[in-house]
């Protein structure tokens, strides 16, 4: 049984950071669940302005897209976490300034 939303009682917690803050995560969530557990439901934006977040759950619809280390595109439902990892959803190339 977990003993919060981010932790498991056997301690397999990884830290990212996600728009510049420090996120705790467990070791196999999607970057999506470790949005989801953060209580965003939307981190990206069409060109025309439209919230997008996690839809389909499984890689088809694209509407999950952040920035990972860099490397725009990477979709959230399908990357698990990594210890470090540094994910930006100000900075997709997706999102209307």
């Amino acid at each position: 049984m977990k003993t919060s939303l981010h932790e498991e009682p056997n301690g397999k917690t990884i830290t990212l950071m996600i728009d510049g803050l420090p996120v705790l995560a467990n070791k196999g969530d999607t970057i999506a669940s470790a949005l989801m557990a953060t209580g965003r439901r939307a981190w990206r934006l069409t060109r025309k302005g439209g919230q997008r977040g996690l839809f389909c759950g499984i890689g088809q619809c694209f509407d999950c897209l952040v920035m990972v280390d860099g490397v725009p595109g990477t979709r959230a439902c399908m990357t698990l976490v990594i210890a470090g990892m540094v994910v930006d959803t100000r900075s997709n190339p997706e999102v209307a300034s």
